[in-house]
């Protein structure tokens, strides 16, 4: 009884959690729509004019536990890095098809021999209208670099129909962020010491000068604070459940 009572609650807390995921929906500049669904810490859906990309999906490593089955298949995942809370088997199994193509570093293809390396600079025309280009992703302050070692882990700009989004990965505010160029949507950690502090997210917001600022990745961060601090810089923060 006690066991059929837990797999209840869990079933309950996993539907809870599905209705309460946020949408946020863009147009390209041809009119397409992309659809960005937060789901938590840094896994989130896009969805482009019907094409379905997940980007770090993870089941139960993070709470609430996201059962991956409840989701359209994926024709494209987007992996930064080999963490537990980045990279999970079983959310991948639970949303891959034969066809489903995954992007990844070096580092996690090393580990299970699945799905296509991309390193640092390179670039995919995955489709005419969609292209992903691997950029760096790691720490630079001192004491922390062991988290994020510089060149092994990735963050993406992902280019649907000419809306460039930047989905960081885990990564300080790090000088390439300069060399980026323009932003439309992007996703920036914040959790120190891990990835960048408060103060180091605001730093990387005002460099990239994206339109759309999701802040993520940040677990117990008083996140509100990024948009006190960016207030006036005409950058639109949106604070989603990405704890």
């Amino acid at each position: 009884m006690k066991k059929t009572l837990t797999i209840l609650l869990m079933t309950l807390a996993t539907i809870t959690a599905s209705a309460q995921r946020k949408t946020d929906t863009f147009t390209t500049p041809s009119g397409k729509q992309v659809t960005f669904t937060c789901i938590k810490h840094a896994s989130l859906e896009i969805n482009y004019n019907g094409t379905e990309i997940q980007v770090d999906p993870v089941s139960d490593a993070v709470k609430p536990v996201t059962n991956y089955y409840d989701f359209p298949k994926a024709n494209i995942i987007l992996i930064t890095h080999q963490h537990q809370d980045h990279f999970d088997r079983e959310a991948i199994a639970a949303l891959r098809t034969p066809a489903t193509v995954i992007y990844e570093p070096l580092s996690v293809f090393n580990m299970w021999f699945n799905g296509l390396p991309i390193n640092n600079g390179d670039s995919v025309q995955i489709a005419d209208d969609i292209l992903l280009k691997a950029v760096p992703a790691y720490n630079t302050t001192e004491g922390r670099e062991q988290f994020h070692p510089k060149g092994r882990d990735n963050g993406y700009i992902l280019t649907l129909d000419g809306l460039r989004i930047y989905i960081a990965g885990d990564t300080e505010d790090i000088p390439e962020m300069a060399e980026l160029g323009p932003i439309d949507i992007a996703f920036l950690p914040c959790n120190q010491p891990y990835t960048m502090t408060v103060n180091q997210l605001v730093s990387a917001a005002k460099i990239i000068r994206p339109k759309v600022l999701f802040p993520y990745h940040y677990s117990n961060t008083v996140i509100d604070q990024v948009t006190m601090f960016l207030g006036g810089t005409g950058i639109d923060v949106r604070i989603r459940d990405y704890k």
